[in-house]
């Protein structure tokens, strides 16, 4: 047969013979079309019969047994160790008693477990779905594209409204291009459904309400004064509306951008203006907005009451309430590791692609906000490690490391900004944290592995005996848990390690670990082992350890059953315990630290004003002075209290006579044992008039000395 010219011999149709052969008439252009629409029906066809496979199907929920008699057992174990932990706390410690109780109330607390009195509240549903494991490639492509431009232009170290449009436009782009469209379930009919969601409501936010009046109560004065931290994050803020839009903001060692940027989004919504209580009020609304992660980790691991319980106890515990009213970034760790480790956890139990997505948003902003949540992507692989211990499908192991991968590239575009920031300063970057963790800033005081394996055993007794000497954010020496949830502590975790034994749920053996992953930030400090253990470095930890707590309470209540007269004990007990921890919250944050944080904090509310006096008086504070002493005041926070956040009022002694040629009015402001100081300035200015500043805390006078003409 004779070969067509026009195509050589072996060779595929190219797009031109394609062409001519759909344009040559109407019917060929009609069945060229038609056949793409088959195909198109088919893909979608395809694809929801994909859908429909990867269903969710839960699996079944076997409730634990409940004796029918009364739990006498689990309600000894409860007391003793309310007893045991009432031996450990300050200042008549008996730990040779708390340490016998405890062992006792451990093993009744087994005796009423295997007796089907104490239980933990039965773990949700695992669901059994597939991830079709597609993507969208368009918006996939551009992600990558915008978020490579970002990253160059990140370069500069400052966010820029280019770059900062084309970063935040890939993470929406690649979120885009990984999420799944997922039908709306109908939920069963249910006539109560609406009273008890009512009810359910009702009783969130009362206990939101709680958690809100402990966490805003007194917040102008609890903790009264700032010291040297504050100062500097009030200069980084400050210099943010000069143009100064740092990625990552090097003053004092280094740090993490978010809480500025959070800090002057507070100072104009609220007019504070460059204060303490901006620093005190941001931080404080960051520390309420865990809160219903919390929540929503309760049910996780339980039910709507463990979950309220949770919510309860997490919301008035003085830990997470301190590290939250001191100003500073501390409730940063636990903002994004709750949401962080409810999405994993939830992804995980339901196989839901779209939760490793918000996962990953929150590890990558999370990463922004405080140093210690640099532990986090390890506790994160630690998860999938447990998870794939747990699996026996091969199909399953595959899927898990594709949501891993998800997770760490949405969390490395998120991250993106800081890590160009790394790449080109890996010094600054690290800085503080190889300074606690090496011998960069000082030799280690030992062997390293002995000084962790000390760190790690004080860190874990940080909950239930000491947690450290670090007045500034705790109430030193005593436990880091109130007494009544450290005694819940106990009975919780041996419940959860029984339970894990007997039921081998990963999920069981994830929340476990997480408490001391999530304490290393503190147990490194190696070099520095004194800061351990620390509450604002292990600050994540107080997500699980109390949500620990919660899920003992929940199982302890249970085991009274649905007998009427046995819930009212049951609840009636429930509020005492509350009523307990609540009272125990409040004196540890509002007395015990109030009034240590005062005495140790200079005073420098007093000193901003008398700087304000003088302004007001005179225009002006050019020619106001304050003389720096060894371990005074930081000589800039004064200012601040003055509405003057960016100027240092130090003038050393050796330089008082250069103010000879400046006009009065002059004030100086110096310690009241700086005899120097006052020996020069009635040598310069004889005629210059001295007062004594009584402070309202003992022992904090300071002089001033005028020069009105």
């Amino acid at each position: 047969m004779e070969q067509d010219t026009n195509t050589p011999p072996n060779q595929e149709p190219t797009v031109l013979d394609l062409y001519k052969s759909v344009t040559k008439d109407w019917p060929s252009f009609f069945n060229f079309i038609r056949s793409l629409w088959d195909a198109r029906r088919r893909e979608e066809l395809n694809s929801a019969l994909m859908m429909e496979a990867a269903q969710p199907v839960k699996e079944e929920v076997i409730e634990p047994p409940h004796t029918g008699t009364f739990p006498w057992r689990s309600l000894l174990a409860l007391l003793v160790a309310l007893g045991a932990q009432g031996f450990v706390e300050p200042p008549n410690r008996q730990g040779g008693l708390a340490f016998t109780l405890y062992l006792f109330a451990a093993s009744v607390t087994v005796w009423a477990y295997f007796k089907d009195e104490w239980h933990l509240p039965t773990l949700p549903a695992m669901w059994q779905t597939a991830d079709p494991l597609s993507t969208r490639l368009l918006p996939l492509i551009l992600a990558v594209i915008f978020a490579l431009v970002a990253f160059v232009d990140f370069g500069g170290g400052k966010f820029t409204v280019i770059n900062t449009l084309l970063w935040a436009l890939s993470i929406g782009l690649l979120a885009y291009s990984l999420w799944l469209s997922t039908p709306k379930g109908i939920a069963p009919a249910d006539p109560d459904a609406r009273r008890k969601a009512w009810i359910r409501n009702g009783l969130i936010l009362v206990v939101l309400g709680v958690s809100i009046f402990f966490r805003l109560s007194k917040i102008d004065t609890v903790p009264i004064e700032p010291f040297s931290d504050h100062a500097e994050k009030i200069l980084d803020v400050y210099e943010i509306t000069e143009g100064e839009t740092f990625i990552f903001f090097e003053r004092n060692t280094g740090r993490e951008a978010f809480q500025m940027y959070w800090t002057l989004l507070v100072v104009y919504l609220f007019n504070t203006g460059f204060s303490f209580l901006s620093l005190k009020l941001g931080t404080v609304l960051l520390g309420l907005f865990t809160l219903p992660y919390v929540y929503l980790l309760g049910r996780e691991y339980g039910n709507e009451r463990a979950a309220l319980f949770a919510l309860f106890l997490f919301g008035i515990a003085a830990w997470p309430n301190i590290n939250s009213r001191i100003g500073l970034r501390f409730p940063l760790y636990p903002l994004f590791l709750a949401p962080t480790f409810f999405y994993l956890i939830r992804g995980l139990r339901t196989r839901t692609r779209n939760d490793f997505i918000l996962c990953g948003i929150f590890l990558g902003l999370g990463l922004h906000g405080y140093s210690p949540f640099r532990i986090v992507p390890i506790f994160v692989v630690a998860a999938f490690f447990i998870y794939f211990l747990h699996l026996k499908s091969k199909e399953t192991r595959q899927q898990a490391l594709w949501w891993l991968c998800i997770i760490v590239v949405i969390s490395i575009f998120v991250f993106s900004p800081l890590m160009r920031y790394w790449v080109s300063r890996p010094d600054l970057f690290g800085y503080r944290a190889l300074s606690r963790l090496s011998s960069l800033e000082t030799p280690l005081p030992g062997p390293a592995w002995q000084i962790f394996l000390s760190n790690l055993y004080n860190g874990l007794l940080m909950f239930n005996w000491d947690d450290g000497v670090i007045g500034a954010h705790s109430v030193t020496h005593r436990p880091a848990l109130d007494l009544v949830t450290a005694a819940l502590f106990v009975p919780g975790i041996l419940l959860m390690v029984v339970r894990y034994i007997r039921q081998r749920d990963w999920r069981d053996m994830l929340l476990l670990v997480s408490i001391p992953v999530l304490i290393m930030p503190s147990v490194l400090s190696l070099a520095f082992p004194n800061e351990n253990p620390a509450l604002n470095r292990a600050g994540g930890a107080a997500v699980p350890a109390i949500l620990v707590s919660a899920l003992a309470l929940e199982g302890f209540v249970s085991g009274f059953g649905a007998e009427k007269k046995r819930q009212f004990i049951a609840y009636g007990l429930t509020g005492l315990l509350f009523a307990a921890s609540a009272y125990s919250n409040y004196d540890l944050v509002f007395h015990k630290f109030a009034n240590a944080y005062a005495l140790s904090s200079w005073n420098t509310s007093e000193m901003g004003r008398v700087l304000s006096d003088f302004k007001d008086t005179y225009g002006q504070t050019d020619s106001v002075w304050i003389v720096p002493f060894p371990y005074w005041v930081d000589t800039r926070l004064p200012g601040v209290w003055a509405g003057i956040p960016n100027r240092d009022f130090a003038l050393f002694s050796d330089r008082l006579a250069e103010t000879l040629t400046i006009p009065a009015p002059k004030m100086f402001l110096y310690w009241n044992k700086d005899v120097e100081t006052e020996k020069i300035l009635r040598e310069l200015y004889p005629n210059g008039k001295i007062s004594r500043y009584t402070s309202a805390v003992e022992g904090k006078d300071f002089f001033i000395f005028m020069i009105e003409e």
